[in-house]
């Protein structure tokens, strides 16, 4: 870091105070985050205060991408000292593909609310599927299609499709009744053996065999999976805590019983 006259400062820089305002980072924060080695300034003046170029501000705009992705202080040091411009600009070209899937998403959010309110002010009624199309989304499809595979995925989005509405409803009820009914063995007591416990899975594997009939394996591997995985995890536990455990622990028995 240089040294320089308070006095000599380059036009393009940016001293802290300014950089502060346009970033919306506070003072402190950038302090901070030369103090762990994550932005130093340009230079110092003689005075003390830190001076930002046009590198620093580009990295200061990394990571502030990183940060509101959710990245940790240190894996994002960790991007942004690739000191690789091949490396940087692959890097935002996937946080902007990140970002613009946000975008959209929140559009579609924004214009089911603006839809509802539109439909209350003028007494229309909404029908439920209008009412959660904004929370309709392939956010894990391509997830999904690397852990499965094309062909499983398509056979199930269309399987899903040929259900048509009422088929899907449907569907999605009989999930809910199984995320409940473990949220109300776990309350009770119920233990993974029990008769209760057992007849709730025999109820998701009938579910979750509409669309791809697991082995004893395979269904042994998606409740741990339920368990590991704390999108799946937090759907099922949202009832009772430990409602994921409870189906991942009867599930091992119930396949042990009937798939084996």
């Amino acid at each position: 870091m240089r040294t320089t006259p308070a006095t000599a400062s380059a036009p393009d820089t940016l001293d802290i105070a300014k950089l502060a305002r346009l970033s919306g980072v506070t003072s402190r924060t950038l302090r901070h985050y030369d103090a762990i080695g994550l932005l130093s300034p340009a230079h110092t003046g003689n005075d003390g205060r830190r001076h930002y170029g046009r590198d620093e501000v580009l990295r200061l705009q990394h990571i502030l991408v990183l940060r509101e992705l959710g990245t940790p202080l240190s894996e994002i040091a960790r991007i942004v000292d690739a000191d690789d411009p091949a490396v940087t600009i692959a890097t935002l070209r996937d946080h902007l593909g990140a970002l613009t899937a946000e975008r959209d998403r929140f559009a579609r959010l924004a214009a089911t609310v603006a839809s509802t309110i539109d439909s209350l002010e003028k007494g229309h009624t909404m029908s439920n599927e209008e009412m959660l199309d904004g929370f309709k989304h392939h956010k894990y499809e391509p997830e999904a299609r690397e852990r499965w595979g094309d062909d499983a995925v398509d056979r199930s989005n269309a399987q899903w499709k040929a259900l048509g509405k009422e088929g899907q409803q449907r569907h999605l009820d009989s999930h809910r009744e199984v995320v409940e009914a473990l949220g109300a063995a776990i309350r009770v007591g119920f233990a993974p053996d029990s008769d209760e416990v057992q007849a709730i899975v025999t109820q998701h594997h009938a579910w979750l065999s509409l669309f791809w009939t697991p082995t004893a394996e395979s269904y042994r591997g998606i409740t741990q999976m339920y368990v590991d995985d704390e999108r799946f995890r937090r759907n099922y536990d949202e009832v009772a805590p430990g409602a994921a455990v409870l189906l991942r622990d009867a599930a091992d028995i119930w396949a042990e019983r009937h798939l084996s």
